[in-house]
């Protein structure tokens, strides 16, 4: 059971945050172990995947069950905060009823906008661990292994912000203590800044030194001048996901790095577990398609055109 402290953090601090979610599921969630990393290799959707036609009114959350079962035989769902109606307490029975009736599993919840975890002001990146807790809560309710957050620092590299991986292991050991007795993992994604350095992740790994700290290393966010191929092998020792991010041309070519040899290195490198389709296709901004049927054309055949990359690598190769 929750005690009293938490208790009382669920029912007034998330108030004002993302919505209300009762104390009541929460007790029910878990020991640490629950919900460790899957172990076996499963494909899972990024919901960011299909951004546009969310925005173009398309879909919502509750349907994404649905959409990966029957439109992509998808086995896992990630989440992105921005894309939730009203976290509270029947919102997250309703999606755990339709991942239920899918045969759906909820992986993880991506995490934005809830403040610096890197800040060189101390009271702003310890109030951003604070934020995050409502999302450990809401990933504990819906059986989420992990949160994914943000790390970008104040400077682009290491050595312009050599202060930074202390920083960042400050506030993000006081969001994992939160998050353990959960059983939520909390993994950091290369996604800007100081994160998309491929040396600083990995540091910041070793300094924190927990079980439940990993990464969530994603193929397209690395910095531009870096190998990719071996910023993507730094990573995956700590990985606890992957976000296989695609980004087609209209011929199905991927130009800017061999997909195939990015799963390849992260699956030598002993992963297992959810492979995060990520994906979108490339179109100059005049020829981007506008109408909703058009729009969703191009989302639903990125993710089968990523799909099968991962099935080929993953799953058939030997």
């Amino acid at each position: 059971m929750l005690n009293a402290s938490r208790r009382e953090f669920v029912k007034t601090t998330l108030a004002g945050g993302a919505g209300v979610v009762a104390a009541s599921p929460l007790g029910a969630v878990r020991s640490a172990r629950a919900h460790d990393r899957p172990t076996k290799n499963a494909i899972s959707l990024a919901t960011w995947s299909l951004v546009r036609s969310f925005r173009a009114g398309l879909w919502k959350l509750p349907d994404v069950p649905r959409i990966c079962r029957e439109d992509f035989g998808i086995d896992g769902i990630e989440y992105v905060t921005a894309f939730f109606e009203a976290p509270v307490e029947t919102y997250l029975k309703g999606l755990n009823k339709a991942a239920a009736d899918h045969g759906v599993q909820n992986v993880l919840i991506m995490v934005d906008g809830e403040g610096d975890m890197v800040s060189r002001d101390r009271s702003v990146r310890m109030q951003a661990a604070i934020n995050h807790r409502k999302w450990v809560d809401v990933a504990g309710v819906l059986g989420c292994h992990a949160i994914r957050c943000n790390a970008r620092g104040a400077g682009k590299t290491p050595e312009d912000d050599p202060d930074a991986i202390d920083r960042a292991a400050e506030a993000f050991g006081a969001l994992i203590d939160y998050a353990e007795p959960f059983g939520i993992n909390v993994v950091i994604e290369n996604h800007g800044g100081i994160s998309s350095d491929p040396r600083w992740l990995p540091d910041l790994m070793k300094k924190v030194d927990s079980p439940h700290f990993g990464t969530l290393p994603d193929y397209g966010n690395f910095d531009p001048d870096a190998d990719v191929y071996e910023a993507v092998r730094m990573a995956m020792p700590y990985a606890k996901g992957v976000s296989v991010k695609a980004g087609f041309e209209p011929d199905g070519s991927h130009p800017q790095y061999s997909l195939e040899k990015l799963l390849k290195i992260s699956k030598d490198s002993g992963y297992t577990g959810f492979w995060g389709i990520e994906s979108s296709i490339r179109r100059g901004r005049d020829a981007a398609p506008t109408s909703p049927s058009a729009i969703m054309r191009d989302e639903w055949q990125a993710v089968r055109w990523t799909k099968a990359a991962i099935d080929k690598v993953v799953f058939e190769q030997g």
